[in-house]
């Protein structure tokens, strides 16, 4: 077949995403040439078919490093036109609107992501500047931000605004690992959840961000085919560790209220201030820092109706950080209303939309990975 009579019969006749990419992954199994690359390549060469399981579970494992186009020999314009980067990322964001619950959520941010995000801070924002003049939500004998709302209404809000996006995300998950079945059960790789190899496998790939070295240790390709950096590596840890120094931040915050009786302020030196200053900084310059670099990537490398909602996400991520920092530093000047209506109207808007953004990736990701790890040590074992 010449190249211009395969790419034709494939525009007359266009595959669906799972078949696109199960069409190519059977082609990267023949290959194998990239096959020290990345968690998906030893995945793939494990098996011999590739069912809709299968291939949903390869597209969440991988993290889209781009190492294997700009090294493919197959990728356009050669007839078999390879881009298992994009073909594996419009799997992993159909297999994220499909898992989401409900569904159509999940469709809608990641089509018009941006806008939703911009929408919905303004709006909350604006809600909570009114509220500073409703009364008995403030506490006179408080001080900083907690004399306009007190801690128990803040808790009051949030705490449902998080657990209910974290069950609707539980539903998530469960439908992704029901869905993600693998049709070639190594020997001893049922063990779910549970198997402790697989779990601490899986925690390690995911706190180092091994998926993002390239398999060489000189980072990966995103930016530009000629240039390895593990800048995107280091700046997807210090988003990640950022947010997680920064719930830390209100959950100590919480216990010291409530079981030290130890109400805010806080001094610089104690767990909320500590966590929550380091939590900022590192969130802010990773979650900016991936902006920018979403700027200087080849689109045609992903999922192209998805770069709205995933640059929307990214930056609302950074400006919960930046709010933050913000209200820390002028906390005590006569911005402080506007700060805190704006950064607690960030906050809400990250933790409502959460199910449905690019945060879901995380959570799909370490599923993924837990999974691969069983097919691993269940292949050893």
């Amino acid at each position: 077949m010449s190249e211009d009579k395969g790419a034709a019969t494939r525009m007359e006749n266009p595959l669906s995403v799972i078949e696109e990419a199960a069409r190519q992954v059977n082609i990267c199994n023949a290959c194998r040439y990239c096959e020290g690359y990345c968690a998906v390549f030893p995945a793939i060469t494990s098996a011999r078919t590739f069912a809709e399981a299968d291939i949903t579970q390869l597209a969440n494992l991988c993290h889209n490093c781009r190492g294997c186009f700009y090294a493919c020999q197959y990728a356009p314009p050669h007839e078999f036109e390879l881009n298992l980067p994009k073909a594996l990322a419009e799997v992993r964001q159909e297999s994220w609107e499909n898992f989401a619950f409900p569904r159509a959520l999940g469709t809608r941010f990641q089509r018009s992501g941006a806008a939703i995000a911009v929408v919905a801070v303004l709006a909350f924002a604006v809600l909570f500047a009114l509220a500073r003049f409703v009364g008995g939500i403030g506490d006179s004998q408080g001080e900083g931000f907690y004399r306009v709302m007190s801690h128990t209404v803040m808790v009051s809000i949030f705490m449902p605004a998080f657990i209910l996006p974290m069950l609707a995300m539980a539903v998530g998950l469960v439908r992704y690992w029901r869905a993600t079945q693998p049709t070639e059960q190594a020997s001893g790789g049922g063990r779910g959840w549970m198997n402790p190899r697989a779990l601490a496998q899986a925690f390690h790939d995911a706190a180092t961000m091994k998926n993002l070295s390239g398999g060489h240790g000189e980072g990966c390709n995103f930016e530009d085919e000629d240039r390895f950096s593990n800048l995107r590596r280091w700046l997807h840890q210090a988003t990640a560790y950022g947010f997680i120094l920064c719930f830390l931040a209100t959950s100590s915050g919480t216990v010291m209220h409530y079981l030290l009786d130890w109400p805010a302020p806080y001094p610089f030196w104690s767990p909320p201030k500590v966590f929550g200053v380091t939590g900022g900084i590192l969130l802010t310059g990773g979650a900016f820092g991936l902006a920018y670099l979403k700027t200087r990537a080849d689109r045609n490398l992903g999922d192209g109706r998805a770069w709205g909602g995933e640059m929307g996400f990214v930056l609302l991520l950074g400006s919960v950080g930046l709010s933050g920092l913000l209200l820390y530093w002028l906390g005590q000047t006569p911005m402080l209303d506007v700060l805190l209506a704006t950064h607690l109207g960030t906050v809400l808007a990250l933790f409502l939309l959460l199910p449905y953004s690019k945060m879901a990736h995380g959570f799909y990701r370490m599923a993924a990975l837990v999974r691969d790890a069983q097919r691993r040590f269940g292949a050893a074992g």
